[in-house]
């Protein structure tokens, strides 16, 4: 009987590994000053991944949200809203760029990119041409090279 639930328990992981069925989870911090010395970030700033996996945002220092960036999405991909203060936690399905900024410090270029899938982005051109304002311009143009 051992026997027979070990080689169950292989074959499930063997499948879960070889069908690409485990998701990531990410964490990114929200900082009045990050590791690079900047003023208001998201750190990381950027990341890549692949659909399905979820990333978090925590709210390190207080008084910081994270929340979508109007027409910064694939078409049909997931936007959201986080409160003030607290996390908020994100899974990914459709590829493309997502535009991510916290509201009381966009001007002050506190914005992040994530980018989902392989290959490049279905909606990088439209997001680029997306008016951004303060700091968050020069900002999101060095994400969006990132992203390339």
């Amino acid at each position: 009987m051992q026997k027979k639930l070990t080689l169950i328990a292989m074959c499930t992981a063997a499948f879960a590994i070889s069908s690409g069925a485990i998701a990531a989870n990410y964490e990114v911090k929200m900082l009045d000053r990050g590791s690079d010395s900047e003023m208001m970030v998201f750190e990381p700033s950027y990341l890549h991944v692949e659909p399905g996996d979820t990333v978090i945002f925590t709210p390190v220092d207080p008084a910081h949200n994270a929340e979508s960036i109007p027409n910064i999405a694939p078409e049909g991909g997931e936007t959201f809203h986080g409160a003030m203060s607290k996390p908020v936690s994100v899974t990914f399905t459709k590829p493309g760029v997502y535009g991510v900024k916290c509201m009381p410090h966009y001007p002050l270029g506190m914005v992040a990119l994530i980018k989902v899938g392989d290959g490049p982005a279905p909606n990088l051109a439209a997001a680029e041409k997306v008016r951004l304002i303060g700091k968050a311009t020069a900002r999101m143009q060095a994400l969006f090279d990132k992203a390339k």
